[in-house]
């Protein structure tokens, strides 16, 4: 039998540092902060990342959504698998970041930046809910060029499946038109997600730009929700939510566009382009007192589901993949895997 392909995956968007703790009502309002919110870090926001470090009993962790389904990924696909991409700054936090990620297998191609610091993301645990405040950093300063130096360019020559996270819309659109017309003009499945609702809220020209290169949009209720509002769809139904998106005007027309849009324990809500109806997939049960953080689910049932589409499986195969990593990883504290490592097993229907 054949050794698979080495990096059959390859995932862009913002490497960070995430900073993580329980925290309480009381720090949120302290920094304005909303329970289970995701937001760029604006100046009162300065303090809270080494208020978590000095305050705090605070876990680094190697973060970034995309950075996290990268790491999901390759916790299931088998060595050198998977390459990420974005930009860290020259600093002792993306030596943490290197090794960390070199520990389970990942391959990153950084663009580093000798003025700017290494993104952060501090993590607000408060109950079941986590909120998110990011400074980017250095991650903030990607670029085209660095996409298109020819060591990195061969990667993107050689690998399977593309993955963009939608934070990175905020940063480098041009980088995102390029592996999306490479995805389009080789017939390679383009994936993207949609990640937080202030991305098609605050950013849908680079929003809507690369939609007509996406195989497969990946969202959850809330953020499907805004992509409605935003674009004024005038419905609330996520199944409504999903139809619209699957059906967006496409670049590629030798693939369906799929729509996939989680919603915490209820069913995962799925729509193909052209077909009528939406399928529904129950999520794989967990016992409430199994739950320790929701940090990162959505981007483990990204790094499953990329698995799955990277390993040729079915869709119902891949969304079963993305299912059973996002109840490994809410078993963890912060968007992390178990060790030793466990095998996928498909649910029983």
């Amino acid at each position: 039998m054949a050794a698979p392909k080495e990096y059959r995956l390859i995932c862009l968007e913002n490497p960070l540092l995430d900073i993580q703790a329980v925290g309480n009502e009381a720090l949120l309002e302290k920094y304005g902060i909303k329970a289970n919110d995701a937001i760029l870090a604006e100046p009162k926001h300065a303090g809270i990342f080494e208020e978590l470090l000095n305050n705090y009993d605070a876990k680094l962790v190697p973060g970034g959504a995309a950075q996290n389904t990268a790491r999901g990924a390759q916790y299931i696909l088998s060595p050198n698998s998977v390459v990420f991409i974005g930009g860290v700054g020259d600093d002792k936090y993306s030596a943490i970041l290197r090794d960390a990620v070199k520990n389970i297998g990942l391959r990153v191609e950084y663009r580093v930046d000798p003025k700017e610091a290494t993104g952060r993301c501090a993590v607000v645990i408060t109950g079941h809910n986590r909120s998110m405040v990011t400074e980017l950093g250095a991650a903030n300063h990607y670029d085209l060029e660095h996409l298109k130096k020819p060591e990195v360019w061969s990667l993107v020559e050689n690998t399977e499946v593309y993955y963009v996270g939608g934070y990175h819309l905020t940063v480098c659109p041009p980088a995102i038109q390029e592996l999306a017309k490479q995805a389009a003009t080789r017939n390679k499945p383009f994936i993207l997600s949609l990640s937080a609702p202030f991305i098609p809220q605050f950013f849908k020209e680079p929003l809507d730009a690369s939609a007509p290169y996406w195989d497969y949009v990946i969202g959850n209720e809330t953020e499907a929700a805004a992509y409605a509002e935003s674009h004024g769809l005038g419905t609330t139904d996520v199944k409504e939510i999903a139809t619209a998106l699957a059906n967006l005007p496409k670049e590629n027309a030798q693939r369906k566009r799929v729509a996939i849009i989680t919603q915490g324990t209820e069913p995962t809500v799925v729509a193909i382009q052209g077909e009528a109806g939406v399928k529904e997939y129950p999520v794989h049960e967990i016992a409430k007192e199994e739950i320790t953080d929701t940090t990162g689910a959505g981007d483990a049932f990204a790094g499953g589901f990329c698995a799955g589409i990277a390993e040729g499986r079915s869709l119902d195969e891949s969304i079963d993949m993305g299912q059973w990593l996002a109840r490994l990883s809410i078993k963890e504290l912060g968007p992390s895997y178990p060790f030793p490592k466990q095998t996928y097993t498909p649910a029983k229907n």
